[in-house]
């Protein structure tokens, strides 16, 4: 059973809509009760840095979800502002993250000759930087679908899986023993995101 965190943001019947299409078990809760049974964990979101990190205080989660991935090891997902969160801060505000991962999510800047608007979203192409069990036998290539203005960037480049490029390369994807992250939305992303899902599912 996978358990997804409801601390009110986030595109949450939609990705257990999608997890429903590839055959795996769902639930979507704030319960603490329920939380502390739960195999494995997805936290979505959608919105700003501060807003999801005092969310997730006023909703009592973040000592659950620490024992949780900290403790008992147990496999957790960021998706977009998900995993924005797992990082130690954010440029959008003064909010301290989860800091399960040695990151920080910065602010897509460019100089005025280039031409791309922020936020960055739609459809982009990923480069797998790392083998890792959740992109296992992802179609190359694959594209997923982005709605961000921010992006991690993680101190320790052996916790990137996957990259996109926007201006710049930007770290897309994440893992961290059982701590992983991606910036796009899979629920959004057809059957790329249904295999990234289905992966994920079937950790462990």
């Amino acid at each position: 059973m996978i358990t997804i965190i409801d601390y009110g943001i986030g595109n949450v019947g939609s990705i257990k809509n999608m997890l429903k299409k590839v055959g795996s078990k769902s639930q979507i809760t704030s319960d603490l009760n329920e939380i502390k049974k739960a195999d494995k964990l997805i936290l979505p979101g959608v919105g700003s840095f501060d807003f999801g990190m005092t969310q997730l205080k006023n909703s009592n989660l973040i000592s659950i979800l620490n024992q949780k991935v900290l403790v008992e090891k147990k496999p957790i997902l960021g998706i977009c502002l998900g995993m924005q969160l797992l990082t130690k801060s954010s440029e959008e505000g003064k909010e301290a993250g989860l800091g399960w991962v040695d990151a920080r999510t910065l602010k897509f800047k460019f100089e005025d000759d280039i031409n791309l608007k922020v936020p960055h979203m739609g459809w982009n192409d990923i480069q797998i930087k790392k083998d890792s069990k959740l992109l296992r036998d992802l179609p190359i290539p694959s594209k997923f679908y982005f709605v961000h203005s921010y992006y991690v960037k993680c101190e320790d480049v052996s916790n990137t899986i996957l990259s996109s490029t926007y201006g710049h390369e930007f770290t897309c994807g994440i893992e961290k023993e059982n701590i992983l992250g991606v910036q796009f939305h899979p629920e959004k992303s057809h059957k790329f995101g249904m295999k990234i899902l289905k992966n994920f599912s079937e950790l462990y």
